[in-house]
């Protein structure tokens, strides 16, 4: 394929960026590999951008290379904590746009104040890997159409953005249920990831909201964890959801980080 070069220096040898495929770029010093740029378009279409590099000369070259290359609006995400990393996208022309607040969620139910939760009259928590499958993905639409309506689906973590297909259930297994009657009102979403699961998606049916069907899964979920030795789980909160903030700190949980995400449009 065609190729952009882009040369500079940090102070030994010349660097070259090449673009080596539809999605990569390499910085090459004295034929030596010393920085990598990728692109990848997330299943909402947004195109994000990731850059590799030691050294902040080679950062700027290789983000030149790619925004010449790529149309814009171009996205990518930070830790905020990584001064170097968010000086250099905004050296790039990248605006911050939202945060998420990183949280360590406990799962002792000493410590969550969870361990006498119970769901609402008429609810019942359908355990992880029990749910039906189609009535799952019917509640599945029926969130991401909610939140679609209210803030938008792309505020959501990329892990539970929806797939071209339409939908963000990719493992039924994964998600523990509430039904009232005979209908799912609530899930939530817990990735069994070895060093600390991670809590993905947390949603209730707008006309089931605030009746305490959230904590009652949040329980639920916890509460398994803890009975299989884990002693926390990982949830990403968009830090303008004062619900989902105040749902975990009202359970114990502390922020632990935060991630920013950028755009140049």
């Amino acid at each position: 394929m065609n190729s952009a070069h882009f040369t500079s220096s940090t102070g030994n040898h010349a660097v070259v960026v090449t673009r080596v495929s539809d999605t990569q770029w390499h910085a090459l010093e004295d034929d030596l590999v010393v920085g990598r740029g990728d692109a990848s378009r997330r299943p909402d279409g947004r195109l994000f951008i990731s850059i590799d590099a030691w050294h902040g000369a080679v950062f700027d070259r290789i983000a030149d290379a790619m925004l010449t290359d790529l149309p814009t609006p171009l996205y990518t995400v930070a830790d905020e904590a990584d001064q170097d990393s968010t000086s250099a996208w905004e050296r790039a022309g990248f605006t911050a746009v939202r945060r998420e607040w990183g949280y360590r969620v406990p799962t002792d139910p000493k410590v969550t104040g969870l361990g006498s939760v119970r769901p609402p009259s008429g609810v019942t928590i359908v355990p992880a890997g029990e749910a039906e499958e189609g009535p799952l993905r019917a509640l599945d639409s029926i969130v991401r159409d909610e939140v679609e309506a209210a803030v938008g689906w792309q505020t959501m973590p990329a892990e539970v953005l929806p797939r071209p297909a339409g939908t963000s259930v990719l493992d039924p297994s994964k998600y523990t249920v509430a039904r009232h009657l005979d209908r799912y009102v609530g899930l939530v979403r817990v990735a069994p990831l070895t060093r600390q699961p991670r809590i993905g998606l947390i949603a209730v049916r707008a006309d089931r909201h605030r009746r305490g069907i959230a904590r009652a899964l949040l329980a639920h979920a916890l509460g398994s964890l803890h009975r299989c030795g884990t002693a926390a789980a990982w949830a990403e909160v968009n830090e303008s959801n004062a619900a989902a903030t105040a749902l975990f700190e009202g359970i114990g949980a502390r922020r632990a980080g935060s991630t920013v995400e950028f755009v140049r449009r």
